[in-house]
């Protein structure tokens, strides 16, 4: 299993957290080796951008560390699993509303919370 950081994740769980368009970056690092190599790829972010543009998009627009990878997503405002069947929305965190969500991203998600 890895943890790991993202720019972006989309509805079909690609991943893509190592370079934005106009910033120089030396490369992608291990990232791309910790997605192929693990069962469970485990994404912690912020739910969107400092802009407040949604991260979990329908389609990933930056350059792909790993293509279907992510299993889970786990953002300050909630959980999603990433399955064959599209994103479900396991989790809130308190004080958070599934309309919340929905408004704060672009991907296409159903609903399915965990009670505690």
């Amino acid at each position: 299993m890895t943890v790991l950081g993202a720019l972006e994740v989309d509805q079909e769980g690609n991943l893509a957290n190592w370079m934005v368009p106009g910033k120089l970056v030396p490369g992608m690092g291990g990232a791309m080796d910790l997605v192929s190599g693990a069962k469970k790829v485990i994404v912690a972010m912020e739910h969107t951008a400092k802009d407040g543009v949604p991260k979990i998009l329908k389609k990933c627009t930056l350059p792909l560390t790993g293509k279907g990878v992510v299993n889970l997503i786990i953002t300050n405002l909630c959980v999603f699993a990433v399955t064959p069947a599209g994103l479900i929305l396991q989790e809130t965190a308190p004080g958070v509303t599934v309309d919340e969500v929905r408004a704060k991203t672009e991907a296409e998600f159903s609903v399915r919370l965990i009670s505690a």
